[in-house]
C-alpha cells in the first residue's frame, strides 16, 4: 500500500462500477484504507477478462492485473447471487446473466421469469463476495461475506444496483434498494467480505 500521510493508506479498486467503487470506499474508510479509481491510477484503460470458475478466481485476476498495470496495491471483488432453486445460479455470471453487456433491468427480468413458478418459500438466495488484495510486494490477501436472503417476485426500490431491487436480507422486510447506505454497509455481502480483510490485515500487524 501506499502511504497517504493524512489520508492514510491507499489502494486501487479494479472495478468500473461507480455504485461499487463507492460502496466499498464507503467502507474501507472506515479501517484507515483510501481507495481511489482505476482511472486516477492512470490504468483506466485496463479490462481484465473474468475467465475464473469461481468468485475466489475472478476476484484474483482483477486484483493482480489492475496491480501490475497501475503499479500499487490493488483491491478487487468478486461477488454475485446465489440462488438456491436455480442450483447456485446465476453466480460467478450474475453481471451477464442475461448475456453481454445486459442491463440491471435484463438480468433482473431473466431472474424473474426462471423464478416464476417457484413458491415464495423457496426463493432463497444469498448475496456473495470474495475481495482480494494484492499487494506489490507479492503479497495476497483473500476475504470472504455472504448474506443470505429471498427474491421477490417485483423490483423494490431505487438504490442500490444490480440484483438489490430483488433481494430482501434475512430478518429485514425492505430489499437492498430500500435500504439507506449505511444500513446496507454493515449488513450486506461486500461489508462483510471488507471486514474480514480488515481483520486479516490487521492481524498481519500483530
Amino acid at each position: 500500500m501506499t502511504d497517504s500521510g493524512k489520508n492514510g493508506l491507499i489502494v486501487v479498486a479494479a472495478t468500473g462500477n461507480p455504485g461499487k467503487l463507492r460502496e466499498i470506499g464507503e467502507i474501507t474508510a472506515e479501517f484507515g484504507i483510501k481507495v481511489i479509481s482505476k482511472k486516477d491510477a492512470g490504468a483506466g484503460d485496463i479490462e481484465i477478462e473474468e475467465i475464473g470458475s469461481t468468485f475466489e478466481e475472478n476476484s484474483f485476476l482483477k486484483a493482480h492485473g489492475v496491480m501490475e498495470a497501475a503499479g500499487a496495491d490493488a483491491i478487487a471483488d468478486d461477488s454475485g447471487l446465489a440462488v438456491d432453486a436455480l442450483n447456485g445460479a446465476p453466480g460467478v455470471y450474475s453481471a451477464r446473466f442475461a448475456g453481454e453487456g445486459a442491463s440491471d433491468e435484463e438480468n433482473n427480468a431473466k431472474l424473474l421469469r426462471l423464478l416464476v413458478d417457484v413458491p415464495d418459500e423457496k426463493r432463497t438466495a444469498r448475496f456473495v463476495c470474495v475481495i482480494t488484495l494484492c499487494r506489490t510486494d507479492g503479497t495476497v490477501i483473500t476475504a470472504k461475506g455472504e448474506c443470505r436472503g429471498r427474491i421477490l417476485r417485483a423490483p423494490r426500490g431505487r438504490g442500490g444496483f444490480g440484483y438489490d431491487p430483488l433481494f430482501v436480507p434475512d430478518g429485514y422486510d425492505r430489499t437492498f434498494a430500500e435500504l439507506n447506505e449505511e444500513q446496507k454497509n454493515i449488513i450486506s455481502h461486500r461489508a462483510i467480505a471488507l471486514l474480514n480483510l480488515r481483520k486479516k490485515i490487521s492481524e498481519e500487524k500483530l
